[in-house]
């Protein structure tokens, strides 16, 4: 039996029915080789996790020597030098005042303890998050999800949360142009909180470029707007750093490219430790210290290979210098994706920051209607050409393009060719 026919046999259908149609077999830096021994350039980094590259020999050999030394003791029963030294660093490398942080597993896990955090740290129950926001799986994380194609089937979820216009440029929610509506969307969260909320809000909870909602990149000072708002209320500002952390929009944290924003609590997971599964959150005193022992827990958290990883993954992105990397490469293929647009009408909009990039594809420019079959055509046609991207967004026709830090300027390169050609053959096109 095939790795495929076991997907269709016992991989629970919500998974193996959207499975690409490739069998990997191994991967290293930016090449992904299937079973077949066919190369791939990856351009989706397993949804913007291997930032420093598939497989980095100094992520491995530090996973390696902390596996012969321990595996796993409970690093919330013992103390474990990796982790400590994990804390430190993330201490020093994030913006602002943060300093004090909780490992867990994943994504999800980091937002459910940042807000468990900020209700603790607050006295306060209520959380505001944004329309077309995405937070994870759990249902804690899908209660302040504001995109619905995540939430379908599976309520009711968590009271107490209240949800603000997205900041959607090309689909304004409330109908304006960039840079005529001042921003709009950022001050309507002044009367999310005085008219949907008790007044009773702990934090309010944002990802700096909306991922799953489609790439959808805010103007910098919509959260610098948004922070003022909330910390005038009274309530923290938790940072959904999940997606855009550890360099992939030509910044360490996206969070920086907004001046004067400080974060309370700021939520990480994917890029930090190359694969190695590995959440955290980090805090501001004295928030930080809000939460007593026995408050909050993970078995498996902070389990000292990934720490071990998350380590070297930090030291070889600094090194290496891939947050420069990502701006540079970023700069390179937005003016290339901005020149198929004006080619191309089913390109709609092309945003991002760094090398987190989406093309929003349409069927008509002015009406706007989303082009999802299209888009899942492109990125087939992508993968049959060798390049390998993501779809997403609420309406399922933001095509993604999201590669390792580490892509040089000819893969930049290629990648466009390669888009080029393939939305030469597209019908609409």
């Amino acid at each position: 039996m095939d790795t495929k026919e076991q997907y269709a046999r016992y991989v629970l259908p919500v998974v193996a029915q959207g499975v690409e149609p490739v069998v990997v077999a191994s991967a290293r830096g930016r090449t992904v080789t299937d079973v077949d021994g066919r190369d791939y350039l990856d351009c989706f980094s397993g949804i913007s996790v291997v930032n420093a590259g598939h497989n980095h020999p100094r992520v491995l050999a530090a996973a390696r020597e902390q596996m012969e030394q321990l595996v796993h003791c409970c690093s919330y029963v013992y103390h474990v030098p990796v982790v400590g030294q994990l804390a430190e660093k993330l201490a020093d490398v994030t913006p602002g005042d943060l300093k004090k942080s909780f490992f867990g597993n994943s994504g999800a896990e980091a937002i459910e303890g940042s807000m468990r955090l900020a209700k603790q740290a607050t006295g306060r129950r209520e959380v505001v998050a944004l329309s077309y926001g995405f937070h994870g799986r759990t249902i804690g994380t899908l209660s302040i999800t504001g995109n619905s194609a995540r939430k379908r089937n599976n309520g009711p979820y968590m009271s107490g949360v209240a949800f603000g216009p997205a900041p959607y440029c090309y689909r304004c929610p409330l109908g304006l142009k960039y840079p005529s509506c001042e921003v709009a969307c950022a001050h309507a969260l002044k009367d999310v909180v005085a008219q949907q909320t008790s007044g009773d809000v702990a934090a309010f909870v944002i990802e700096p470029v909306l991922g799953e909602g489609g790439i959808l990149t805010p103007p910098a000072e919509y959260l610098s707007i948004a922070a003022r708002i909330f910390h005038d209320a009274g309530a923290l500002l938790i940072v959904d750093e999940v997606q855009t952390g550890f360099g992939r929009t030509g910044k360490m944290f996206a969070c920086e490219y907004s001046e004067g924003v400080q974060p309370d609590i700021l939520s990480m997971a994917k890029g930090i430790a190359s694969g190695f599964p590995l959440g955290a959150f980090t805090a501001r005193e004295p928030v930080s210290d809000a939460m007593k022992p026995g408050d909050h827990l993970s078995t498996f958290g902070g389990n000292p290979i990934s720490c071990a990883a998350a380590l070297a993954n930090i030291a070889v992105i600094q090194e290496e210098k891939l947050v420069e990397n990502a701006a540079l490469r970023g700069e390179q293929l937005m003016a290339r994706l901005r020149l198929l647009q004006e080619k191309h009408p089913i390109i709609g909009d092309v945003r991002g920051r760094g090398l987190m990039i989406g093309l929003e594809l349409v069927r008509d420019r002015k009406g706007k209607e989303p082009a999802a079959a299209e888009t899942k055509a492109l990125r087939a046609k992508l993968r049959e050409q060798g390049v390998l991207v993501g779809v997403g967004g609420l309406l399922g026709n933001v095509l993604r393009i999201q590669p390792p830090l580490s892509i040089t300027p000819a893969e930049c390169d290629r990648v466009a060719d390669v888009l080029e050609l393939a939305l030469s053959k597209m019908p609409t096109a």
